[in-house]
């Protein structure tokens, strides 16, 4: 307990010690007093009085015991310590997102995701993608590892055209496996590309990626990997052909290799093999066909399964579980800015309105700041924040107040008043000056509310202002300046024609 507290208790005590004493003398004399009239009626007195104190007291210590019994610490909810819980947590949370998608094709293929998620966290087989470019040997290393023929070895790039999935048992492994044959990457044209991205998908949703190569790592293959690697996947680099080099030359190629990934690659985790090795001239004629080593890969593959398995897959399951939550998130933040835009396009031109149709000095800008008020709160009811219209117009005046300090009043005028000369005529030009001029600064203010609540109702470290100066920036890019003025002759010169 602190100092200062024991200090109170102290001094707490001392004076109700005091007032003790200065009560016991009070009620002797008062005893002392009415027993020479009555000792009975003495009797009684002091007796009501012992049990209105002593009610007093019991009273006072219920009361204050909250506050007297130490405080316990609230106990915030702990986050799942297992992957495999912190997935289903993770999917609970991102079904609850899908249901605020509007777009009946998004929600519906998301949902599915996530149903197919929640259907295989039970038992399943471990899923190991083979990826690689297509003259890396990725086939002939399938066929090893198979002990049968299970594709085309040797041909030509562009022959895997879809994933190919093949049930396969360690030797004395502890579950089954399903291998898949990507198609390649790194292919030309149109069809290799799609092909690529087709390849990228089912690594990302594998439990392990087998990365073959077959040399050092050209460009295409590095980004691939360090793209796989950053998002956390589980990838095991599997040099192939590994026969081709003198041991001097491997060993040098794969400390390359180790030290070229960000970050550097575990020893463990990248292997040389021969899938198919090169056939051996003979003495006297004739070629020796030599028997594929796989068995670095086969032992490597076995230890992970034993040590690290059921940790990959629960890993893997919560890595699918965030992808879809953040494709939620994007589609959910897309359909937001969609509806934001729209209050955005409605307020800023019933501003331009009211300030055309205000025959009254200073009115236009009571009009303006109500309108800005009232568009605030539906901005934030699209982000799902509940502003009050009180805090709406407090928030309005404030963004108001800072693009007059920041001088973009001044700069909106300049802006607009030479593109609205150029098409209209001079005197109808000014009239269409002042509602476009405020039509512009309700634009600037209703972006700026929409990253303040994109925030979760904060500014960020550089404050309202850098919002609404970078707001600003955007908005007065040349096309974004052509299209509003643009619209603002459409919509304000008829309100003006219309008025006396």
């Amino acid at each position: 307990m602190a100092r200062w507290r024991w200090g109170f208790i102290l001094v707490g005590l001392l004076l109700g010690l005091g007032a003790l004493l200065l009560l016991t003398d009070s009620l002797l004399r008062l005893y002392t007093a009415l027993a020479l009239v009555s000792p009975l009626l003495a009797r009684l007195v002091l007796g009501a009085i012992v049990l209105a104190g002593l009610g007093a007291t019991g009273f006072s210590i219920y009361q204050l015991g909250p506050f007297l019994r130490p405080r316990r610490r609230q106990r915030l909810p702990q986050a799942p310590r297992q992957a495999r819980a912190a997935a289903t947590a993770n999917l609970e949370a991102v079904q609850r997102q899908v249901e605020q998608i509007q777009d009946q094709v998004a929600r519906q293929a998301l949902q599915q995701k996530a149903q197919a998620l929640q259907s295989v966290q039970g038992d399943r087989d471990f899923t190991i993608a083979v990826f690689g470019v297509g003259s890396a040997g990725k086939t002939a290393l399938i066929n090893g590892l198979l002990g049968q023929p299970a594709g085309e070895v040797g041909a030509a790039m562009g022959t895997t055209q879809s994933q190919q999935s093949y049930p396969w048992q360690l030797p004395n492994g502890p579950q089954p496996i399903q291998l898949i044959d990507t198609p390649g990457i790194a292919e030309v044209g149109v069809a290799g590309t799609e092909r690529e991205q087709a390849a990228r998908v089912i690594a990302a949703e594998a439990d392990l990626v087998l990365f073959v190569i077959d040399d050092d790592l050209r460009q295409a293959e590095y980004s691939v990997l360090q793209s796989l690697m950053g998002m956390g996947k589980r990838v095991l680099v599997v040099l192939n052909k590994a026969d081709r080099y003198p041991q001097a030359d491997l060993d040098a190629l794969l400390e390359r290799l180790r030290s070229r990934v960000v970050p550097p690659l575990s020893p463990n985790d990248l292997v040389a093999v021969a899938a198919l090795p090169q056939p051996l001239p003979q003495v006297g004629g004739g070629w020796l066909q030599m028997r594929p080593n796989l068995l670095p890969l086969q032992t490597r593959l076995a230890d992970l399964l034993r040590q690290e398995g059921e940790t990959i897959m629960a890993d893997n399951l919560l890595l699918q579980t965030q992808q879809i939550g953040a494709s939620a998130r994007q589609v959910i933040d897309h359909q937001r800015q969609t509806q934001a835009d729209l209050i955005i396009d409605r307020y800023q031109w019933l501003g331009a309105g009211a300030i055309a149709i205000t025959p009254l000095p200073g009115l236009d800008f009571l009009a303006t700041a109500a309108i800005n008020a009232q568009m605030v709160v539906e901005l934030s009811q699209v982000y799902g924040c509940e502003v009050s219209l009180e805090e709406g117009k407090a928030l309005a005046l404030s963004v108001a107040k800072t693009l007059a300090g920041l001088g973009l009043v001044k700069g909106t005028v300049d802006l607009l008043a030479l593109g609205l000369q150029t098409n209209l005529a001079t005197v109808l030009a000014g009239r269409a000056l002042k509602g476009a001029s405020g039509a512009y600064l309700t634009r600037i203010a209703g972006k700026s509310f929409v990253e303040y609540f994109r925030q979760n109702q904060s500014w960020g470290d550089g404050g309202m202002g850098a919002v609404v100066e970078q707001q600003f920036r955007l908005n007065q890019r040349d096309a974004v300046m052509k299209a509003f003025i643009k619209e603002a002759i459409t919509r304000v010169v008829p309100i003006i024609s219309e008025q006396p």
